[in-house]
């Protein structure tokens, strides 16, 4: 998982969490109780809170930087006119299924809804019964510092052409309840081929090579393999490795996971149920092992 760094500053850093303690420690529940659950799996509030700039939760500003420019992260929250307050829930569904605004124009895919769009309509409706009931922030979008022709949203109906597929996760009969809805964690809500795929020059996940890892992940940080391969993934973890890892980030060499992993740990996967854990190594463990050297960052 990306990027390792000595206990003591890992310890440090989850003193500065931006969700509150408790916000989703189950699947269960009321509509908004499942959607929290979703809001937290999903990663929600780390990509739509400046963390750096000590802002608002979910009021945006974000960096992300990428070889096309540096996006950020939009508000979230429920205002009305900084936000998505005037949405409807089929504003939002169109936004995660088909990439579009409530206006009709394209998104652009470092908001990863080629991920998103697996999610089912039911888990969509909890999701949004969840988040029109967050606190509205005032808080303007800050624009895309991105030069042209990326900053272009009319090409990305070529790109979608090319490069997406939407629709809903379809389950494999072949397999079981547990690999299922580990495939359907891993794959769509909680996209974690957007960080550990490589992408070609067009910023497409590159699907022969899903999950092996890339030199050039989020903030262009290197982003290790968790394919099963034995020598340049994760091909030698047991169940319980990765299972441990993602409840509290720590490594089967003893050190622990750090920077973004940090954050995806304390403030997503430490908050799933066990058995949702679970069937995340099972899918892990089972996907095609892809032999991809990542280089260590510093």
């Amino acid at each position: 998982m990306p990027g390792h760094r000595p206990a003591a500053a890992f310890l440090f850093a989850l003193a500065a969490l931006v969700w509150p303690a408790g916000a989703a420690e189950t699947g269960t529940g009321g509509a908004a109780a499942r959607g929290a659950y979703l809001f937290t799996a999903a990663g929600c509030a780390g990509c739509h809170t400046d963390i750096a700039g000590k802002g608002p939760p979910l009021a945006g500003g974000r960096a992300l930087k990428t070889p096309f420019g540096t996006f950020y992260g939009p508000n979230i929250t429920p205002d009305p006119d900084q936000g998505i307050g005037r949405w409807s829930f089929e504003d939002f569904r169109r936004a995660m299924r088909l990439g579009l605004a409530p206006d009709g124009s394209h998104y652009f895919p470092v908001f990863p809804y080629p991920s998103f769009t697996g999610m089912t309509d039911a888990d969509l409706a909890d999701l949004w019964a969840y988040m029109r009931g967050l606190a509205p922030v005032a808080r303007p979008n800050r624009p895309h510092d991105v030069a042209f022709p990326f900053s272009w949203r009319l090409p990305m109906a070529g790109w979608k052409w090319l490069f997406f597929e939407p629709g809903p996760f379809v389950a494999d009969p072949a397999r079981s309840p547990e690999w299922n809805r580990g495939a359907y964690l891993v794959q769509a809500v909680a996209h974690c081929g957007e960080c550990h795929t490589p992408r070609n020059r067009l910023g497409a996940l590159d699907r022969d090579r899903h999950l092996a890892g890339t030199a050039s992940g989020p903030g262009g940080g290197p982003v290790p393999n968790i394919t099963p391969d034995p020598d340049t993934g994760i091909g030698r973890w047991s169940a319980a490795d990765l299972t441990y890892m993602l409840a509290i980030g720590l490594l089967p060499d003893g050190d622990v996971v750090g920077d973004e992993m940090g954050e995806v740990v304390e403030n997503g996967t430490s908050k799933l149920t066990d058995a949702d854990r679970t069937a995340i190594a099972e899918y892990l463990r089972s996907v095609d092992p892809v032999r991809h050297e990542v280089p260590r960052g510093p």
